[in-house]
């Protein structure tokens, strides 16, 4: 299914929804790109997707600003697995990392490993 909507933003179309293969332009994954962007792949403003890229994405792998999903990297990191200044999840690496196994400067969780650890088993990193 692809769909594009006609009003755009900055030359980008508010809408854009590609799911499923195109086998008339033989894509085997579709490929979304707008403002609001749904699909195998998302790129956008809003990105929804199986792999999403934008300012604020949510899908199983979620790369941008505020990103959500079940891999999540960005500036704030939300999920199973979160790489960011600030990373909550199940494994959460950052600055801030508050998850079950957290990795940071200052980190929380069941297991934290930090310069300023707390939680459960605490490993203190350049610390007294």
């Amino acid at each position: 299914m692809r769909y594009q909507s006609t009003l755009r933003i900055f030359g980008w179309p508010l809408l854009s929804v590609a799911v499923g293969p195109d086998f008339a332009a033989m894509e085997a994954r579709g490929v979304a790109r707008g403002v609001v962007a749904i699909g195998d792949i998302a790129i956008g403003g809003l990105a929804l997707g199986g792999i999403a890229l934008g300012v604020l994405p949510i899908g199983g792998l979620s790369l941008g600003l505020t990103a959500i999903g079940g891999a999540a990297v960005g500036i704030v990191a939300f999920g199973g697995f979160a790489l960011g200044a600030v990373a909550l999840g199940g494994f959460a690496i950052g600055v801030y990392a508050v998850g079950g196994g957290a990795i940071g400067v200052y980190a929380n969780g069941g297991l934290a490993i930090g310069v300023h650890p707390e939680g459960g088993t605490v490993i203190r990193l350049f610390g007294r």
